[in-house]
């Protein structure tokens, strides 16, 4: 008889109860301990495939929870690159700032050799009536035309040149692209010039300014 016990305590499977306690269990009824072994095995059958089936479930969620959050990472970096440019600018009519405005030229062409020395990518211009105006009603009524504005993304220097300048208007706007930035209206410039040139240096040769024009635009006398 307890060999029939053994027997059957060795095929109910893992996480059985030994046989010796099974026996005792049983107070000496193989029936009776074959059916607390078969009850005891079934349990904890049950209990490690809850165990295995809630790790199964956790283990399938925790790489769809991570692609998610690398799609919504993904989304957002796409969105930040789509994001408008703000430019900076002064503005004044074009008299003053071409013709008139005795240390500008100076400071342009200062800047724009230091750019070549350390070959930064230039990131200033100058726009001769430029569209972007038209955002700006109190800022246009103020102004004598035709108007020329210096555009730059480098916020700082726009308003170091406003204090330098003076005589000019100053504010930003945001572009969706260079182009849209520095469109202008088709305008010609015409200077008179002086009767006396009284100053100490040449006065300014017309069209100096070209090289800092957006590429492709050019300006000529009638």
């Amino acid at each position: 008889m307890l060999g029939a016990i053994s027997a059957a305590s060795l095929t109910l499977g893992l996480g059985s109860a030994p046989a010796p306690f099974t026996a005792q269990c049983g107070n000496g009824d193989p029936s009776k301990a074959l059916a607390l072994s078969s009850s005891n095995s079934n349990s904890n059958n049950r209990t490690q495939l809850l165990i295995k089936s809630s790790f199964a479930s956790t283990s399938r969620t925790i790489p769809s929870f991570r692609i998610a959050v690398a799609a919504v990472d993904s989304d957002q970096l796409s969105t930040d690159k789509q994001q408008a440019e703000k430019y900076y600018f002064v503005v004044a009519n074009a008299k003053f700032m071409l013709d008139e405005e005795e240390h500008f030229k100076e400071l342009l062409f200062e800047r724009f050799r230091n750019y070549g020395e350390r070959n930064k990518e230039q990131d200033f211009w100058l726009v001769i009536e430029p569209k972007f105006l038209e955002k700006f009603p109190d800022i246009t009524k103020r102004l004598r035309r035709p108007a020329v504005a210096l555009v730059s993304t480098n916020g700082p220097w726009i308003t170091f040149m406003k204090l330098r300048l003076d005589r000019v208007l100053s504010y930003s706007y945001e572009a969706d692209s260079i182009e849209e930035a520095l469109a202008s209206n088709p305008t010609t410039l015409d200077f008179e010039k002086p009767e006396n040139w009284v100053a100490p240096y040449p006065k300014y040769e017309f069209g100096w300014w070209e090289p800092f024009l957006p590429t492709g635009v050019k300006e000529s006398k009638l």
